[in-house]
């Protein structure tokens, strides 16, 4: 994402300069590099003199150790917020996630910008964003004069991103929760960057949602993708989530799978009123999507080498896992009655 948001600011007749910081060069030539860590303190030299600072440096590696993704993430932010007020910076553009909305029974559809936040830290780096966005309200008043927009992207697809939501659709069987309420909107990574760009060009601020327009439901998702479902009661699916994640069976907590069942769809309004438009519909999104997992397996949110893939079955895979964690609940209950 970073990469083509630099090839696109570079390109605008709008941006004099573009200034890249990374800890290795990218390929835009036109963009000046800078190879440093973004929580060396040192990165505020870099800033001076520039309008205003894109920060993308984040880790949402499943597989990241959670406390080390957590130190990473919110240390690269704070430092950011701290380099950019001392550079004189004083426009600052953040983004982090619409998951921060919180996939709940009662979210309205879509929800506004100022819809209350409110998610947990019980999905995978949700925790870090939600304290990302704490320091985005805090900054202004910490640094008088310099201002934060936060961009929010629905589900990211696009660009080799590899998320838990994006797993899902990796699995032979798409888990349905019963009773759930799913309702799917993606983000292509191109709309996200123009959405980026609309922020660093002033011509929107403040908190930003951005996505397709509109939603999926499930069942037209499972049409469109051709994956027929597995529909499981809550408590055995959440139940031997939370299980399997705690041996170390799979990377993705049970919170993850709240994102699954309820909506968290975003209007879009505040960049829909500046003239922005998403150029991809969630259908265009999703077969790309199902176009660059094909010939991966994950149960779980867990990927399978091809010889698991092979050994097992995927299907029989999903289905002994969860077996196997419903089996494992079902002797500790027999020994307490012990």
């Amino acid at each position: 994402m970073g990469a083509l948001l630099t090839e696109q600011l570079a390109a605008s007749d709008e941006v004099r300069q573009v200034v890249a910081i990374d800890e290795r060069r990218g390929e835009c030539a036109a963009a000046q590099w800078h190879i440093l860590d973004v929580r060396d303190p040192a990165i505020a030299d870099k800033l001076r003199g520039a309008d205003v600072v894109v920060h993308l440096t984040l880790d949402l590696d499943l597989e990241t150790d959670a406390a080390a993704r957590t130190a990473y993430n919110v240390r690269g932010t704070q430092t950011v917020l701290t380099a950019a007020a001392a550079a004189g910076v004083h426009r600052v553009v953040l983004c982090t996630s619409a998951m921060v909305y919180g996939a709940l029974p009662d979210n309205e559809l879509p929800l506004s910008e100022d819809a209350e936040l409110r998610a947990t830290a019980e999905a995978t780096g949700v925790g870090d964003l939600l304290e990302i966005e704490r320091l985005a309200r805090r900054a202004p008043r910490a640094h008088p004069g310099l201002n934060v927009t936060v961009v929010r992207p629905a589900v990211l697809v696009g660009g080799g991103t590899d998320t838990a939501l994006t797993r899902y659709f990796e699995s032979p069987r798409l888990l349905v929760v019963a009773g759930s309420r799913p309702a799917w909107q993606f983000c292509h990574v191109e709309d996200l960057c123009s959405a980026l760009e609309y922020a660093v060009l002033e011509k929107v601020d403040g908190e930003l949602t951005v996505g397709c327009d509109g939603w999926l439901e499930q069942e037209e998702v499972e049409e469109l993708s051709g994956i027929r479902r597995m529909e499981l009661p809550s408590a055995v699916a959440l139940g031997a989530a939370a299980r399997l994640h705690r041996i170390g069976l799979t990377p993705s907590p049970a919170g993850d799978l709240a994102y699954t069942m309820y909506p968290w769809v975003v209007s879009g309004s505040r960049l829909h009123e500046a003239g922005w438009r998403p150029q991809y519909t969630n259908e265009e999104v999703l077969a790309e999507l199902l176009e660059e997992v094909a010939g991966r397996h994950t149960v779980a949110g867990r990927r399978l080498g091809r010889k698991d893939a092979t050994a097992a079955g995927a299907a029989g895979a999903t289905v002994a896992l969860l077996g196997a964690a419903a089996v494992v609940r079902r002797a500790r209950k027999a020994r307490r009655r012990i």
